[in-house]
């Protein structure tokens, strides 16, 4: 078989790989360590090596690779610039070269956030509807953005940078160095420091009983959990998030009226816990045009948002080709 795509997630702590058709049907997967500590070389021969595995599944090498990493990317010519979580940050690390290099196909790379909403605009709610935002609640928070069918990067690639919208004037420091974005306020780990501090001042029961009051056991999941069996303390978590979100998504909704708000990463396991309060705080904050035609759901990827979407960018790349 070689009609496939090569999808490369390349995370913190593990690389996904998919090989998919152009219908989006899997081949083969395979999810190998990261080991960033030993560096972009060491990194990139992994992800190839990775690569020929898949290959060798699948009976000859992919018709294109994509490859969606956490940081910016230089779009002209494939290479990264800044991998903030990654050792030395990445600068200027040539991924499309080395990876076209060895494999003689041609390869995309991508922010990992844009590369998710290329995903859902190919193989999820994009099949339905034409202009919508994804929000990616993770360990961060990012985004991008879909209009008229077609996804929006701007000059740089960082358009869609949704997580980095200020929400709350001179609120916490984000990563970014602004205070009070989004990603400060809602992402995995500011939700899990507030159902800590919830667990140490006395507070959230149940979120106290589940995690056996280990405070290290405390993640959005177990909070999510203690808020569905009744603890008011975790909902309330819940829904100041939402509340944080809710502000963020209506104003992309002002701003382009889209015909739905998708949340994507980890923390939109919650599910409707945390959705029937984002769409309620849509409702009340957009007043300049009914509202009531934005969907908000959940991706339909899940947690293979990232490869699916790296696989959406080996078929754009390969035909434009």
């Amino acid at each position: 078989m070689n009609s496939w795509f090569a999808g490369i997630d390349l995370g913190g702590t593990s690389i996904g790989g998919l090989a998919a058709t152009r219908d989006g049907r899997t081949v083969a997967e395979e999810t190998v360590p990261t080991q960033s500590h030993e560096g972009p070389t060491a990194v990139l021969a992994r992800i190839g090596d990775l690569i020929e595995r898949l290959a060798a599944r699948c009976d000859g090498p992919p018709q294109a690779i994509g490859v969606g990493v956490p940081g910016l990317v230089d779009l002209a010519s494939g290479a990264t610039r800044f991998l903030p979580n990654f050792p030395t940050q990445w600068p200027d690390v040539p991924v499309r070269a080395v990876l076209e290099r060895r494999f003689g196909v041609p390869v995309g790379v991508l922010n990992d956030c844009r590369t998710a909403t290329l995903g859902e605009l190919l193989f999820g709610h994009g099949q339905t509807v034409r202009t919508f935002a994804l929000f990616a609640l993770g360990t961060g928070v990012g985004g991008g953005v879909v209009i008229d069918g077609k996804l929006r990067l701007g000059p740089l690639g960082a358009a869609g940078e949704l997580g980095h919208q200020t929400i709350v004037a001179g609120g916490p420091r984000c990563g970014c160095g602004n205070r009070g974005c989004l990603e400060a306020l809602a992402s995995g780990p500011a939700i899990a420091a507030e159902g800590v501090r919830l667990l140490l001042s006395g507070r959230a029961p149940g979120l106290r009983a589940l995690v056996e009051g280990d405070a290290n056991r405390v993640t959005p999941r177990t909070i999510a959990e203690a808020a569905a069996a009744g603890d008011a303390d975790a909902r309330s978590v819940i829904e100041q998030t939402a509340e944080y979100l809710a502000t963020a998504a209506a104003n992309v909704v002002t701003a382009l009226h889209p015909e739905m708000i998708v949340v994507a990463g980890g923390v939109a396991e919650m599910g409707e816990l945390l959705l029937v309060p984002v769409r309620r705080g849509i409702r009340e904050r957009v007043r300049m045009f009914p509202p009531d035609d934005v969907r908000v759901e959940r991706s339909l990827l899940g947690d293979d948002a990232g490869v699916r979407g790296a696989v959406a960018l080996a078929i754009q790349v390969n035909s434009s080709q």
